[in-house]
C-alpha cells in the first residue's frame, strides 16, 4: 500500500468513527431523531443525492436517492434508540460517546448508529472510485423503529409505492452479528401475530363456587392445548411456528373472590408454512371447542418474508468473506424489523450490522475495530451489485 493509500485509509477510518460518535451524541430516544437525519442528509447532499424529509405524525423520515436507473440498492435503518434505563448504572453518559479499552460506548452504538455511519462512508468511498455506478443508490431512514413503528418506514414505503418507485435490493443495518462481525446475516424474518384474549366467567365468593363460574378453571384445558399445539415444522430457513403466552391477569387481588374474567396476551411468531388466517382459525377452533365465553382481538404486526440465495445474498457473502475471511450464516431468527415493511416493495432484503450482544442494555457498545470493516463490507456489496 502506498503512503497516499495509507493516508486515505486512515482518513476513511477516522471519518466512520467520527460520524458514529456524532450520531451517538444526538439524543434520539424514540420517536425523536435528535438531528441525526440532518447530519446524514448533509453528507449525502454533497454527493448529489436528492433529499426528501418526510414527516408523518411526530416521526421524522429521510428518503435520499442518487440516480434513476435500475437496479436500485437501498440502505435502510433507524436513528431512534430505546430509553437509556437508569443513568446511574451506566459507566459513562449514554449520549456522550466514550472509548474505553478499544470499545465505543453509547446508546445506539450497536443499534444502529454504527451501521448508519458505515452506510454513509461506504457510499462516499464507493462514489469517489465509481462516480457513475450502473444503477442507483438510496437511503431510507426513520426515527420510528424502536417505538410503535406506525409513522416510519411503513409510511415511507406507502409513499414510494404510490408514486411507482420500487427497490431491487435492500440492506437493513440491524445488528445481526453474534460472536464476531459478519458471522450472521438475516435473510428473512418470521411473521408476528398478537392476541388479546378476554375469557368471561361469573364473579363470586370463593366459598360458594356453585354460584359463580371460574374463568381460570374453565380456560386451563384450552390454554394448555394452545400452548402444546404444533402449527408447522418450519422449513429450510425458518424455525417452526411458536405460540407463547406473555401476560395473564385474573382476579381482584383478594384470595376469597372467584374472578369474573381472565385476560391473556399472547404472540405467535410464524413461518411461511403457516398463515395469519390459518392461525386465527385454529385458535378460535380450540376456544370454541372448549365452549368458552370470550372475545379475542387480533393484531398482525408483520408477515414473514424470505430472501433466497440470490444476487444480494451472494454479493454480501462475497464482501464479508473478502473483509473477514469467512462466509456468514443465514438466519431468520430473532424479532421483527422494518425489513418486514420493505419486503412488500423490494424483492431482496437482508439485514447486516455489528455484534448484537449489548443492544438495549446498559453500557451498549461496539468494538472500534469493527466499525471500519463494516463500512468496507457495505462498500464491497455496492461494488458487487452496481459494479
Amino acid at each position: 500500500m502506498t503512503d497516499l493509500s495509507l493516508v486515505t485509509e486512515a482518513a476513511s477510518t477516522a471519518a466512520t468513527i467520527a460520524l458514529t460518535r456524532q450520531l451517538i451524541a444526538c439524543r434520539s430516544v424514540t420517536p425523536e431523531d435528535g438531528g441525526c437525519q440532518n447530519l446524514i442528509a448533509a453528507r449525502l447532499e454533497r454527493l448529489g443525492f436528492r433529499i426528501e424529509h418526510l414527516r408523518f405524525g411526530n416521526v421524522d423520515n429521510l428518503w435520499a436517492r442518487l440516480g434513476s436507473e435500475a437496479p436500485l440498492l437501498c440502505f435502510a435503518g433507524h436513528t431512534d434508540v430505546v430509553p437509556t434505563g437508569p443513568l446511574d448504572q451506566w459507566h459513562s453518559d449514554p449520549f456522550v460517546p466514550t472509548v474505553r479499552d478499544g470499545v465505543l460506548y453509547g446508546r445506539g452504538a450497536a443499534d444502529m448508529k454504527t451501521s448508519l455511519a458505515a452506510f454513509v462512508t461506504a457510499i462516499e468511498r464507493y462514489l469517489t472510485a465509481n462516480p457513475k455506478p450502473r444503477g442507483s443508490i438510496a437511503l431510507l431512514i426513520t426515527s420510528d423503529e424502536e417505538g410503535v413503528a406506525v409513522d416510519g418506514t411503513t409510511k415511507v414505503v406507502e409513499t414510494l409505492r404510490a408514486r411507482g418507485e420500487s427497490l431491487d435490493y435492500c440492506i437493513v443495518g440491524e445488528p445481526t452479528s453474534v460472536d464476531r462481525l459478519g458471522d450472521m446475516i438475516k435473510n428473512g424474518r418470521r411473521g408476528s401475530l398478537s392476541g388479546d384474549l378476554l375469557i368471561r366467567g361469573i364473579q363470586g365468593h370463593i366459598a360458594y363456587p356453585h354460584l359463580a363460574r371460574n374463568p381460570i378453571h374453565q380456560a386451563l384445558p384450552a390454554l394448555t392445548e394452545l400452548a402444546q399445539s404444533v402449527w408447522d415444522d418450519g422449513n429450510e430457513y425458518f424455525q417452526p411456528t411458536s405460540f407463547q403466552f406473555s401476560n395473564v391477569h385474573g382476579g381482584t387481588g383478594a384470595n376469597n373472590v372467584i374472578p369474573g374474567d381472565l385476560r391473556l396476551l399472547f404472540n405467535v411468531r410464524f413461518s411461511p408454512e403457516s398463515t395469519a388466517d390459518g392461525i386465527k382459525a385454529g385458535v378460535h377452533a380450540v376456544l370454541d371447542r372448549h365452549r368458552l365465553d370470550y372475545t379475542l382481538q387480533w393484531s398482525l404486526s408483520g408477515q414473514p418474508f424470505i430472501t433466497p440465495r440470490g444476487r444480494l445474498v451472494q454479493a454480501v457473502n462475497a464482501a464479508i468473506e473478502a473483509e473477514c475471511g469467512y462466509v456468514p450464516a443465514l438466519s431468520t431468527t430473532g424479532g421483527t424489523s422494518d425489513g418486514r415493511f420493505i419486503a412488500t416493495l423490494c424483492r431482496e432484503v437482508i439485514e447486516l450490522g455489528p455484534v448484537n450482544e449489548s443492544i438495549h442494555k446498559l453500557d451498549e457498545h461496539v468494538l472500534l475495530a469493527d466499525i471500519e470493516p463494516l463500512s468496507r463490507i457495505y462498500e464491497g456489496t455496492l461494488r458487487g451489485l452496481l459494479g
